[in-house]
C-alpha cells in the first residue's frame, strides 16, 4: 500500500522533485516518475510507473546494484531510424539515466538492461509503436543486451522495479483507466512538442 511522501530521509540531489512514497507493506521508500522522468538509487529503493505508449528503461549495474528507471515518450512523427530532432528525446533520456548510473560508480560492461511499454491507446496515431522501435534500435546501436522486455499491445501497464536485484513486478492496467492514462500522454506530447530538448546528447 503507498502512503503519503514522507519527510525524514534526505532526498539524493537532483531528485528533489520526484515524488516519494513510504511503502507499509515492505517498510522501503521508493519513488514514483512520471513522464520526462528518471530516478536512480543505490539503496534498492523501489521506482514505480505506470506506461501506455510511453517506454521505461530499467538499467542497473549487476555487480555494485546501482541502478533507476525512466519514463520517456517521443513526440508525434519520431523517426527513430534518422536520429531525427524528435528522437533526441528518447536518446537524451536514456543518456540521462545511464550516465546517472555510471556517475555513482557503476559500469556499462555490467549493465543490465529492461525495456517495457510501448502500447496503443493513443487511437490511431504509431507513437507506441515509434517509442518500441526507438528503443530497440538504440539498444543495439549502443551495444546493450536487453535482459527483459514487455512490449506493444493494447493495455498501460504498471511497473515496480527494484534496482538493487533487478526485479520487476509488472500488471496491465484495467480498461477502465486506459482513459486516464491516455490523457496524461496527450499532456505530455503537447507539453514536448512545444519545446526543444535541452542538453547534448552523446552517444556512447
Amino acid at each position: 500500500m503507498l502512503t503519503s511522501l514522507r519527510t525524514d530521509k534526505p532526498v539524493a540531489p537532483g531528485f528533489e522533485h520526484v515524488h516519494r512514497y513510504w511503502d507499509k507493506k515492505t517498510g522501503q521508500y521508493g519513488a514514483k516518475i512520471k513522464p520526462g522522468e528518471y530516478f536512480v538509487s543505490e539503496e534498492g529503493e523501489p521506482i514505480t510507473t505506470v506506461l501506455g505508449s510511453c517506454v521505461s528503461v530499467c538499467a542497473r549495474d549487476t555487480v555494485f546494484r546501482i541502478g533507476g528507471m525512466n519514463h520517456f515518450l517521443l513526440p508525434e512523427g519520431s523517426n527513430h531510424s534518422s536520429w531525427s530532432d524528435a528522437s533526441r528525446y528518447g536518446a537524451f533520456a536514456i543518456e540521462a539515466l545511464l550516465n546517472e548510473v555510471y556517475k555513482r560508480g557503476g559500469r556499462k560492461k555490467a549493465m543490465e538492461i529492461k525495456v517495457f511499454g510501448g502500447s496503443n491507446i493513443l487511437g490511431s496515431n504509431d507513437v507506441g509503436q515509434s517509442n518500441v522501435d526507438f528503443v530497440i534500435d538504440y539498444m543495439r546501436t549502443e551495444g546493450f543486451l536487453i535482459a527483459s522486455k514487455d512490449l506493444g499491445g493494447n493495455q498501460p501497464r504498471k511497473i515496480i522495479y527494484y534496482p538493487d536485484t533487478g526485479k520487476v513486478m509488472l500488471k496491465k492496467v484495467a480498461a477502465i483507466e486506459i482513459t486516464e492514462v491516455a490523457a496524461i500522454e496527450k499532456r505530455h506530447l503537447k507539453k514536448i512538442g512545444s519545446q526543444p530538448v535541452t542538453g547534448e546528447v552523446d552517444l556512447f
